[in-house]
């Protein structure tokens, strides 16, 4: 009997039609303690998504009834489970879509089984909204932000901005120290808690932050890159 991991009863949900690839990577995933369900097509994963409410999508981008991408932004008008996205296409544009779409991570195919079971792992390890909340922490007032991590919400100029779980991590690492700059591999590990991720997710989130919180994402305010290093958080003159 193999002993138990501290991943035991979470459930994977793995969407794709193509039967060898769903094999193969559920019996990865059994093997590591996980509760394993498959479907292969996009309606049939949302109705399995609703009724069984799964920890973690594992989501191929090319599916029959409706693809991936579509799945995913249906997934997130109900569900906060971790997607992982699954692409044959080596374009960056079908990477960004999935993540601005609100999955959290993407692997090209082909890709390792040991490779896609420590990203389920990482992910899984991380609290479900990123960061933790910070109840005995006041509102942080920055500008006309109001960072508040106790209601795990941002407000600029009194309207909620309507930031993912991972663009509101972002913002609250990067706000926690102004001025200071974090490389991508350190954000990387701060809100996403792995070093299996790509740093393209660190950019694509960054990206979908600053259109909500800047007036000119082209311009940024309040997240600035540091060319070759990575970001900063900072107030300058508007």
């Amino acid at each position: 009997m193999q002993p138990a991991t501290v991943h035991d009863g979470a459930t994977v949900l793995v969407v794709d039609d193509e039967q060898n690839l769903v094999d193969l990577v559920h019996d990865y995933l059994v093997r590591e303690g996980f509760v394993v369900l498959t479907a292969s097509d996009g309606p049939s994963a949302l109705d399995l998504m609703r009724t069984t409410q799964p920890d973690l999508v594992v989501l191929d981008v090319m599916l029959p009834g409706l693809d991936g991408v579509e799945v995913c932004r249906r997934l997130r008008q109900f569900s906060d489970a971790y997607v992982l996205m699954l692409t044959a296409r080596a374009e960056e544009v079908d990477k960004i879509v999935g993540l601005a779409v609100g999955a959290d991570d993407y692997l090209t195919k082909p890709f390792s089984p040991r490779e896609l079971v420590a990203r389920v792992k990482a992910m899984l390890r991380r609290p479900r909204h990123g960061i933790p909340t910070e109840p005995d922490v006041p509102p942080q007032h920055i500008g006309d932000l109001v960072i508040d991590r106790a209601q795990h919400e941002v407000k600029r100029r009194d309207q909620l901005l309507p930031l993912t779980a991972r663009e509101f991590a972002l913002l609250s690492v990067l706000a926690a120290h102004p001025g200071r700059v974090f490389t991508r591999a350190e954000l990387l590990e701060r809100v996403l808690g792995s070093e299996h991720y790509d740093e393209h997710v660190v950019e694509v989130h960054i990206a979908n932050l600053r259109k909500k919180l800047e007036d000119d994402s082209a311009r940024p305010h309040y997240v600035q890159t540091v060319r070759g290093v990575g970001y900063r958080f900072t107030l300058r003159p508007g």
